[in-house]
Parts: structure tokens; C-alpha cells; sequence
């Protein structure tokens, strides 16, 4: 049965476990990054098997579109196989035509985790997917199209510390003179200083804040070997926090905060030195640092995050992939969108600016 019966515990099993134990898979394939997301989603999995084995796979996550009958259909980082191999790939999508009908989709939606390719992209185009192109807006993609990636495979932690920035280094060693500490925990009294650090970071750096409940359901959803919470502290002083996820062979800066105070002890570099140990010590292939929205060299997080990964530099993404169902529909909303949320963040804006007025 190629979509996946929730209610057949040796079938979900056999999922999950090929899920979790695939090279480059994502710990949004997992089955719980359905749990972690609000009702307003439902989820939908498919599968094919050769052998008697799983060789492919996808979830899918689905949210009705406002005031309509009509749904986005979305696998984050999916599916689960060589996207390299488009016929496999059209396999997946076919199984799961079914489930994105009956769910009246528009769209199948997907932005495997793979570098941009003009090949590879130029192959998608010409077997019908639209695609995001070489440089879309940032509106117009879920995920970042770059992340900030450090290469572990092989290197010791003195190798990497060489290989990171001037700067970065004497940061590191900076906050841990000035007697920075750095835990981690999966304590619920720490997810609320995680929590409490996010408010005042999303408030400093003007960003959209998620609601307590998201971080509660992701703590619940993975278990200590696939997910943490870090903690940086100096003389009792919360400084900054941290969620990651250990999935897949990497090892994945999912959510940060800090505090206004006492930074000038650079706690959040000896933070993220503690969770690369983690994923040096679990033979991860690679410590993610997550999306980069500005490629500008002189932007604080620009800076912060390519310290690390000086050598490698900036990765990018294919970005997303669409089997479109419904074109009429598919234009509006691409084109009407991005214009929406940049009129919204321009609102915003201007709110603040009166606020401080």
C-alpha cells in the first residue's frame, strides 16, 4: 500500500526507520515534524518499495488555503530518495496524486535539500515542474535558499577551529576565558528560558515570533538523541539558547536566541562550538547553521554564520519544485503573494517606527 496507513504500527515502523537511518534525509521528512506543526495541517505520506524494501518516500503537509475549498500540498525537504533520479521521483509524486486530489491540492510543492544545479534544474523544467529559478525573492520560497554548512567528516575539532575565521576563533576563546558556559537539557524549565530569549530576540531583530506551544510540541515530538536545547550562561546570567537537531548525519542550527545583556562575552559563539562538538562526537557529515536571507558581508548574521564556514562559503539550494494541478490558481498566488507579505512587512514597518516616535 503506497500511502502510508497511520494506523499500522509495523507499517509507520518500517517508514520511520527508513526515514531516519537515510544519508541527506531531513528531520522534516520525519513523520513528528507533522506533529510539531498546528492543526491547521494535516499530513499525508507515501512510499514506494522494491524487494520488500522502502526505496522512496515523502511526506506531505497540507493547509487549506483561506476562504477556499483548495490546499497547498508541501513535502519540507522531500521526498526521501535521489532527486538526481527523476524517474523515481515522478514514481513518488504519482503515488501521492491520490491523497493531493482527494485533498482538492493546486500544487505539490517540494524543495529537496541538494545544491543548485543548472542540470538538474533544466531537467525539472523540461519534465513539466515549475521552479523557482535561479534567484527568486525570499518571498517566494518557505526554506532559505542558502544556508551557512561546516563539512565535519573527517576533521578533528582542532582541524575545524583552524579552518574557521580569525575572528570566530578569538570569539570562542574570548567567551570562554570570560567563564561562558555552555549545557544543553531537555528540561521544560529550559525551554522557557529558550523561549523567554526568543521573545526578546524576535522583538531586537523584528521578526515574527511563534507561540510557546510550537517549541513544547517539538520537544515532545524528538526524542534526546535527535533534538536539544542549549543553553549558554555566565555567573547565573541566561545569555543565549538554542534548539538543534541531530537527523540524518547532520546536524542543524534549527532556532537561536540571546539576550541584550553581556555581549560582549560573545556567548553565542561558544554556544554553537558546543553543539559542533555534538555533532562531531555523533560522526554528523555536516553542522547546518540554517538559512541566510542577506548575502551582504557586512550583515551581523552573514557574518556570524559564514565565520564558521569560511572555508566552504555559502551553500545554495535548488529552492522549490512545483507539480502545479490547478494553473489558474498556482499564477495568482505566486504572483499575488510575495507582493502581499512585502506590503504587510512594509506595514509593520511603519508601525514600529511609530511606536518609537
Amino acid at each position: 500500500m503506497p500511502v502510508l496507513d497511520f494506523k499500522n504500527k509495523k507499517e509507520v515502523e518500517e517508514y520511520n526507520n527508513f526515514v531516519q537511518n537515510r544519508v541527506g534525509t531531513s528531520f522534516m521528512q520525519d513523520l513528528k515534524w507533522a506533529d510539531v506543526k498546528d492543526s491547521s495541517w494535516e499530513k499525508e505520506a507515501v512510499y514506494i518499495k522494491e524487494d520488500g524494501k522502502i526505496i522512496a518516500s515523502m511526506l506531505m503537509l497540507i493547509k487549506k488555503i483561506p476562504h477556499s475549498n483548495i490546499t497547498l500540498v508541501y513535502a519540507p525537504r522531500g521526498p526521501v530518495c535521489d532527486v538526481y533520479d527523476i524517474n523515481l521521483v515522478n514514481r513518488v509524486i504519482k503515488e501521492a496524486e491520490p491523497v493531493i486530489k482527494k485533498h482538492n491540492g493546486y500544487v505539490l510543492k517540494f524543495d529537496p535539500q541538494v545544491l543548485f544545479d543548472d542540470k538538474l534544474e533544466e531537467m525539472y523544467r523540461k519534465a513539466g515542474y515549475k521552479t523557482s529559478g535561479k534567484n527568486p525573492d525570499k518571498d517566494e520560497v518557505i526554506q532559505p535558499l542558502y544556508d551557512g554548512v561546516l563539512h565535519l567528516t573527517g576533521k578533528t575539532e582542532e582541524e575545524l577551529m583552524k579552518s574557521f575565521a580569525e575572528k570566530t576563533r578569538y570569539n570562542i576563546r574570548l567567551s570562554g576565558r570570560k567563564g561562558v558556559t555552555v549545557r544543553y537539557s531537555r528540561d521544560k524549565e529550559d525551554l522557557d528560558t529558550f523561549y523567554n530569549l526568543y521573545k526578546v530576540t524576535t522583538i531586537r531583530d523584528n521578526i515574527g515570533c511563534r507561540g510557546k506551544d510550537y517549541f513544547e510540541r517539538m520537544l515532545d515530538s524528538y526524542d534526546e538523541n535527535h533534538l536539544r536545547i542549549y543553553i549558554a550562561e555566565h555567573e547565573g546570567d541566561k545569555l543565549s539558547a538554542a534548539i538543534a537537531t541531530n537527523y540524518g548525519g547532520e546536524l542543524y542550527y534549527v532556532y537561536g536566541a540571546s539576550s541584550n545583556e553581556k555581549r560582549n562575552l560573545m556567548p553565542n559563539y561558544a554556544m554553537q562550538m558546543e553543539m559542533i562538538r555534538w555533532g562531531i562526537e555523533t560522526n554528523c557529515d555536516t553542522y547546518n547553521f540554517g538559512g541566510i536571507l542577506n548575502l551582504d558581508p557586512q550583515d551581523g548574521l552573514y557574518k556570524f554564520k559564514t565565520g564558521f564556514c569560511k572555508e566552504e562559503g555559502v551553500e545554495k539550494y535548488i529552492g522549490e519544485l512545483n507539480k502545479v494541478y490547478k494553473p489558474l490558481i498556482y499564477f495568482g498566488i505566486v504572483h499575488v503573494l510575495p507582493v502581499l507579505k512585502k506590503i504587510n512587512r512594509k506595514v509593520r514597518t511603519l508601525k514600529r517606527k511609530k511606536g518609537k516616535e
